[in-house]
């Protein structure tokens, strides 16, 4: 599914115009990457948690020539499922427990 599938998703569920899901999608993929900029974790209960993590600087090979090279430390985004969207992936989401 890309973003466009994902805003008709949207429109058609929550009975709303493309352009108005299209808008709401954006204002919160903007959000959660301003948090993770700024160093925050974004937990989204039963979604998952979004979070940064730091990769330190490392030695890796160019694969053309197979010299070193010097790999940068940066940033990266990271995601860890929630239980209840793993139990969906899964096949697992339908079933409760009394």
């Amino acid at each position: 599914m890309n973003k466009a599938e994902l805003v008709q998703a949207v429109s058609e569920k929550s009975g709303i115009t493309k352009a108005q899901a299209a808008a709401a999608l954006d204002q919160v993929l903007s959000g959660i990457a301003s948090a993770l900029r700024a160093g925050d974790k974004v937990t989204l209960v039963g979604f998952g948690t979004f979070s940064v993590a730091n990769r330190g600087a490392r030695t890796g090979r160019n694969p053309r020539d197979n010299k070193p090279i010097k790999i940068a430390a940066k940033k990266v985004a990271k995601f860890k499922p929630g239980k209840k969207l793993a139990d969906e992936v899964n096949g697992k989401g339908g079933k409760k427990r009394k």
